[in-house]
C-alpha cells in the first residue's frame, strides 16, 4: 500500500472510531437516565393525598396565626399543586374565609359563589358556602354611630340581606346554620317593619292618608313572618303596632269598618299586648258611633 492511502485509510478508521466513542459517550447517560426511571415507583393515591392534607394544614396553622394574606397564599398552593383532593376545595372555602375576616365582603361573597358552582355535589361544603354568603350580605349592612337611624337609611342593603336569608331557609330549614339564620332574619325584619313605619308616619305628618295606609299595607304583606322571627320592640310586635298605625289613619279617613278590622286584629292576635288595650279603647269609640 502506498504510504498516502494508507495515511488515509488510518484518518477514516480513526474518525469512525472517534464518532462512535462520542455517540457511546452521549447515549450513555440517556441510558442510565431511562433505566433510572423505569425503576422509579409512581406517587400512590394515598401518598398525594397525605401530601395534600400537610400542605392544608400548614396553611391552616398559618390561617388560624390571622395571616391572613400569607394563608391565602399557601391555600392557593395546594389548590394548585392539589387540585384533584378534597383538601383544595377546603382551600377555595378558606381562601374566601380570609376575606370576610379582612372585611373583604363583596371578594368573599363571589369566591363563595364560584365554589358553589363548581361544587355543587357537595352539599355539605355548598350549604356552609350558602350561609357565608348570607353572612357577608349582612355584614355589608351600614352601621355607624355617625348615620342616620337605621329606619331613615336606604334599605338596598338590609333587603339584599332579607333575600339571602329567606332562600337560605327555605332551601336548608334544617341546617345547622338555620338557628343562627333566623336571629339574623328576625333582626332584618325588624329593620325593614320599622322602616316601614317611619315612611308611614312621615305620610301622616303631611296628610298624605293614602300613602301612608300603601306603607303600612306593604309592611304587613312583605314582612307578615316578623312575630315568626320574634320581631318586637320596645313597644311589642312590630305586626301590632302596624295594624295599630293602620287603624288610626283609617280613622283620620273616615273609613270607621276598615278601623275597627285593624283594632281587633290586635286585640285578637296581641291582647296580652299594651297595644291590645289601646285598640279595644278605640273600639269602644267606635261603637259610639255605632261602628
Amino acid at each position: 500500500m502506498r504510504p498516502a492511502a494508507f495515511v488515509s485509510a488510518a484518518i477514516v478508521t480513526w474518525a469512525t472510531w472517534a464518532a462512535w466513542a462520542t455517540w457511546a459517550a452521549c447515549a450513555a447517560p440517556a441510558v442510565l437516565v431511562l433505566a433510572g426511571c423505569g425503576n422509579e415507583q409512581p406517587k400512590s393515591a394515598l401518598g398525594y393525598t397525605e401530601d395534600a392534607k400537610r400542605a392544608y394544614d400548614s396553611a391552616m396553622d398559618t390561617f388560624n396565626a390571622h395571616d391572613w394574606l400569607e394563608a391565602q397564599t399557601e391555600m392557593r398552593e395546594v389548590k394548585r399543586k392539589y387540585s384533584y383532593s378534597k383538601w383544595a376545595r377546603q382551600a377555595e372555602l378558606r381562601i374566601a374565609d380570609a376575606d370576610v375576616e379582612q372585611e373583604k365582603f363583596a371578594d368573599a361573597i363571589r369566591e363563595y359563589k364560584d365554589f358553589i358552582h363548581a361544587h355543587r355535589s357537595d352539599m355539605e361544603d355548598v350549604i356552609y358556602a350558602r350561609s357565608r354568603i348570607v353572612d357577608s350580605t349582612y355584614a355589608e349592612i351600614p352601621e355607624s354611630f355617625l348615620m342616620p337611624a337605621s329606619e331613615e337609611r336606604d334599605q338596598a342593603a338590609v333587603i339584599d340581606a332579607y333575600k339571602e336569608l329567606k332562600s337560605f331557609l327555605e332551601e336548608y330549614p334544617d341546617a345547622k346554620q338555620a338557628g343562627h339564620m333566623r336571629e339574623l332574619l328576625g333582626n332584618v325584619t325588624g329593620r325593614l317593619v320599622r322602616h316601614e313605619l317611619y315612611v308611614a308616619r312621615f305620610y301622616l305628618k303631611k296628610d298624605n292618608y293614602d300613602a301612608a295606609v300603601a306603607r303600612i299595607q306593604y309592611a304587613l304583606k312583605n314582612y307578615g313572618d316578623a312575630d315568626a322571627a320574634n320581631v318586637t320592640s320596645a313597644d311589642g310586635s312590630l305586626r301590632a303596632q302596624a295594624l295599630l298605625l293602620l287603624g288610626t289613619t283609617f280613622l283620620k279617613m273616615n273609613r270607621w269598618q276598615d278601623a275597627r278590622q285593624a283594632f281587633e286584629a290586635v286585640v285578637r292576635g296581641y291582647g296580652q299586648s299594651p297595644l291590645a288595650t289601646e285598640a279595644r279603647n278605640y273600639i269602644r269609640f267606635l261603637e259610639t258611633k255605632g261602628v
